[in-house]
């Protein structure tokens, strides 16, 4: 056997050591490290698919040898009653319609009625809020610019309690209580830390614009509580499909094979996900842009989880495995879900261009007019093999987006989205003033109650911090937490970029709100220090982290009345308008 000569092994490993630097300086972990970037801790292959859950500290419980199956939901639950103690307080106050309940509180009452939206008469507000109220609503359709699914949602109150505040509001507060809930629990699964999820689901109870949006019967909170649900549903999907990737790799360690062709089975969580979007999407249509968001969030979910297991050629593993699967759970699920949303419209006569395909054989009109062409035909193509009524819906829906395209007349409270992260424009929905000595005011400066849909202002001020400190933890420490926050905020929030020129309003803002609580959460936690930081270095986290939990949760006692309709003196109303654009 040839004998390798001894000159020749130091040239031989130099020669592999100087091709290992030249990988490692085309890395991209090598560009990112002139940055900050810091390559995580080395862990198992198992423990980087599936990191271990929250363990309970010492309890009463443990010393008595007790494990409580519910260790994980004692804390979510506490938070969640206090959020609901908040969002039930007083719900029918104010008692009237305020701001665009005066749409959706009755469209959720006539789809009661007929299954479709219906028009009402005049003064149909002072006759429902009367003393002895009337109902003036008759069987004519009404044009309405939303899908039903929300003003359906709404409807399960007034089932419940009758055509009145308390009635189209209780829905939406529930939803509102069980998004903190939620919050909590997802919290918890993206940290793997109870506390930082209990402190994420907090944020949520104590944020201004969410409890007023949870006090008033709009839509864009069950759009808020769908999205979110959606979310949750594609984490516990992640870590269970992780987890049956772990289960297949042989002895804890990576192989490529088993990698790139494993079947990850069945995933119900992905279909909840997209039946959840399905909904949101039958609320308000800007849940497309979430569908879309999300849709790529959990592919890309899947091809991180290959490559973590071994695979050299993620991507393509994910395309003949995962890509197809992911998408017929989330968009046929979707378009199933928000075709049955129309179920009402669907099974009566009486709804809104819903006999327009009756004798059309297309899809549009046969004229339309267009800007500087004037009055022109369109060539109809024979469309009878799709059914009628579909047809009359695609039509409808066409006319509806034309709306909210054109819309673009003034209002007072519109806001531009560049300002919304600093609360800049909030919306008031009810205000009310009275001199001194009318209907009992003792104010000098008179008396005034309001309902403000505005953010808690340090929350949402620390929020914008937070957001900074996800995105460099994204970029530069490759977090998928930090991503995961970023892209739901980004689902909610950019595609209103798109439509600056359009009447749009901040309390649209309350789609992405649990994510900026999430990121203020994971700031939090950072400032606490890692596991192995000094006593010291905990210490001041704590201590600053605490008080800027105290100044938010002030934030919140000092705006309660503009929240909630409390009278305040007009001196206190104004003290509360830090900005010009607030009033």
């Amino acid at each position: 056997m040839a004998r390798v000569s001894s000159d020749t092994v130091p040239s031989t490993h130099a020669a592999k050591r100087g091709e290992t630097r030249r990988d490692e300086a085309r890395s991209w972990q090598a560009r990112l490290r002139r940055y900050g970037y810091t390559p995580p801790p080395h862990a198992s292959v198992r423990g980087r698919l599936v990191p271990p859950q929250p363990k309970p500290g010492r309890t009463p419980w443990s010393a008595l040898g007790i494990e409580p199956r519910w260790r994980g939901w004692g804390g979510p639950l506490l938070v969640a009653l206090f959020a609901g103690l908040l969002r039930f307080w007083q719900l029918g106050t104010p008692h009237a319609v305020i701001f665009d309940e005066t749409y959706y509180a009755k469209d959720a009452w006539s789809l009661l009625q007929f299954g479709y939206e219906a028009q009402w008469g005049d003064n149909a507000n002072d006759l429902i809020l009367a003393d002895n109220p009337t109902v003036p609503l008759s069987e004519d359709p009404s044009y309405v610019v939303h899908p039903p699914m929300g003003k359906w949602v709404i409807a399960i109150g007034l089932r419940l309690f009758g055509l009145e505040p308390f009635g189209w509001r209780f829905m939406v507060a529930l939803l509102g209580t069980l998004s903190v809930l939620m919050l909590c629990r997802i919290g918890r699964r993206l940290f793997r830390s109870t506390a930082l999820g209990c402190l994420a689901g907090g944020l949520l109870a104590v944020d201004g614009l969410h409890l007023v949006m949870s006090r008033t019967a709009l839509l864009d909170l069950v759009l808020m509580f769908f999205v979110l649900a959606a979310f949750g549903a594609l984490l516990v999907d992640r870590d269970r499909s992780r987890a049956r990737l772990a289960a297949a790799l042989p002895e804890d360690r990576p192989d490529p094979l088993i990698a790139a062709t494993a079947k990850l089975g069945l995933r119900p969580w992905r279909l909840l996900a997209g039946v959840c979007l399905g909904l949101a999407v039958g609320t308000k249509w800007s849940g497309l842009y979430v569908l879309a968001a999300f849709g790529l969030l959990t592919v890309l979910w899947d091809v991180s989880a290959r490559r973590t297991a071994g695979a050299r050629r993620p991507y393509r593993a994910v395309l003949r495995r995962d890509a197809v699967p992911a998408f017929l759970s989330l968009v046929p699920v979707a378009l199933v879900v928000y075709l049955a949303s129309w179920t009402g419209w669907f099974a009566t006569r009486g709804g809104y261009f819903r006999g327009w395909a009756d004798n059309r054989r297309g899809l549009s009109p046969d004229e339309v007019t267009l800007p500087l062409l004037g009055r022109i035909s369109l060539p109809q193509f024979d469309m009878t093999w799709v059914p009628a009524p579909l047809r009359s819906l695609w039509h409808y829906e066409s006319e509806v987006y034309s709306f909210h395209r054109q819309l673009t007349s003034e209002h007072r409270y519109e806001s531009n989205p560049w300002s919304w992260l600093v609360a800049g424009r909030p919306v008031s929905y009810h205000y009310n003033s009275r001199e001194l000595g009318a209907e009992g005011c003792m104010e000098p400066s008179g008396c005034a109650r309001e309902v403000l849909a505005l953010g808690t202002p340090m929350l949402w001020w620390v929020g914008v911090a937070a957001l900074v400190y996800a995105l460099y933890r994204w970029v530069l420490r490759r977090d998928w937490r930090a991503g995961a926050i970023l892209c739901g905020l980004a689902a909610g929030y950019l595609p209103w970029f798109l439509y600056q020129e359009r009447t749009i309003f901040y309390f649209y803002a309350v789609v992405f709100v649990p994510f900026i609580c999430l990121a203020v959460a994971m700031l939090l936690g950072a400032m606490a220090g890692p596991p192995g930081a000094t006593e010291a270095r905990r210490v001041v986290g704590l201590v600053v982290g605490g008080a800027l939990v105290l100044l938010i949760v002030w934030n919140l006692v000092y705006f309660w009345p503009l929240y909630t309709a409390g009278e305040l003196s007009v001196d206190e109303w104004r003290a509360r308008m830090w900005f010009d654009t607030w009033i």
